[in-house]
């Protein structure tokens, strides 16, 4: 496997990559190139999967790749993994995220005759908040055309995300559907009382990096608007905007509502889940959004705008509500409406208690596992 953001780094994309590997690792030898940062070691053994980190240039923190780092990772992790291939027998190369990671791949599956698939996962082919994303300009979209051409099989994460590529890039070969899993997570306990919260508060919960897609600026407006002094928003997640976020908090005078939780382990973030009310996203755009899995896994209802992979399995009225991006009125009315009716919150919680069952990691794997063998057997 090769992905340059491999968990701790990046976002969701990389927390799926570990997931996928510790699954597949129960029953095959998987080796991870990815990125070095900090003091991470050079390689190592994490849950049965082989972990070896390329050293990059550039990179100054953990939730985002700067231009520089993305450049630096490909030829690292291309002689990384020639070097590999030379000494030791592998049947498969899964590349994670385009350009810097499938490049490396699809060179290799060239040089040792290995079957080459390639993942998806949103925001490397898709982001309206990117000036730079690939679907704006001629260059990048006949990069990403050819990576897709020349791989043996593609497989993205949403339908919402196929229906990108054949609308932007130039290709008509076939793309399948994996969605991503989670492994059934375990909840610690955490009382409210730890992080300043009383009993009768109304607590909001999101999770991911904060980036400009993440539109958590306009979460905490939300909070503002809906003027209850009891509801808390818990913000889960670290990145290169938190400094204006926490400014804009103070500014809108919700300083005491809101929690900027930080990074925060597995555990503590499903025991962050498990004390919440309601998981809510303002997010512009999703591939898939596996934080909205582990919501349900926690029994949350799931707020969220309907553009993005999560169209696939949010069902509105059932799992929570899905409503029209940017219209924030039905947003904070959804909020109202799930935080004051007991009834409909306790309904959608059991809903998602089962619904979710479906969307664990060893199915997810199993999938995959079908396609490398007919890739191998072809």
């Amino acid at each position: 496997m090769i992905d340059y953001e491999y968990a701790p780094l990046g976002g969701g994309g990389g927390v799926f990559n570990r997931q996928l590997a510790e699954e597949l690792s129960n029953r095959h030898e998987v080796t991870v190139i990815t990125s070095q940062f900090d003091q991470m070691p050079r390689e190592e053994m994490i849950n049965h999967v082989r972990v070896r980190r390329v050293p990059v240039v550039g990179r100054v923190d953990r939730n985002v790749a700067s231009l520089i780092s993305l450049f630096a990772f490909f030829p690292a992790s291309l002689n990384a993994g020639f070097q590999l291939l030379k000494r030791e027998k592998y049947d498969i190369i899964h590349s994670f995220f385009f350009f810097f990671s499938a490049l490396p791949g699809i060179i290799l599956s060239n040089l040792f005759k290995l079957p080459h698939l390639v993942s998806l996962l949103g925001g490397d082919i898709y982001d309206p908040s990117k000036f730079l994303s690939p679907h704006r300009f001629p260059l990048l979209k006949q990069t990403v055309t050819k990576i897709i051409k020349d791989s043996d099989k593609v497989i993205s994460l949403s339908n919402d995300i196929k229906e990108k590529v054949y609308q932007y890039f130039n290709v008509d070969c076939p793309i399948d559907v994996i969605h991503l899993g989670i492994p059934k997570p375990q909840f610690p306990p955490i009382n409210r009382s730890d992080i300043g919260i009383l009993p009768d508060h109304k607590v909001l919960i999101t999770v991911g990096r904060l980036v400009e897609r993440k539109g958590v600026d306009a979460l905490i407006f939300i909070v503002k608007e809906l003027a209850d002094p009891e509801i808390r928003l818990l913000i889960v997640g670290d990145g290169p905007k938190r400094l204006e976020l926490e400014k804009c908090a103070i500014e809108s005078g919700v300083k005491d509502q809101i929690r900027f939780m930080g990074n925060v382990s597995d555990d503590d973030k499903f025991g962050l889940l498990n004390i919440a009310d309601a998981y809510v996203s303002t997010s512009v755009h999703e591939g898939f959004g596996i934080v909205f899995l582990e919501a349900m896994a926690a029994h949350l209802p799931v707020i969220s705008y309907d553009h993005g992979g999560q169209k696939d399995f949010l069902i509105n009225g059932k799992t929570g509500f899905i409503v029209p991006l940017g219209m924030k009125d039905k947003l904070k009315e959804a909020i109202r409406l799930v935080l004051s009716d007991n009834l409909l919150r306790n309904e959608i919680k059991e809903y998602n208690r089962h619904y979710v069952k479906r969307f664990y990691i060893d199915q997810c794997a199993k999938d995959y596992e079908r396609q490398y063998q007919k890739l191998i057997s072809s």
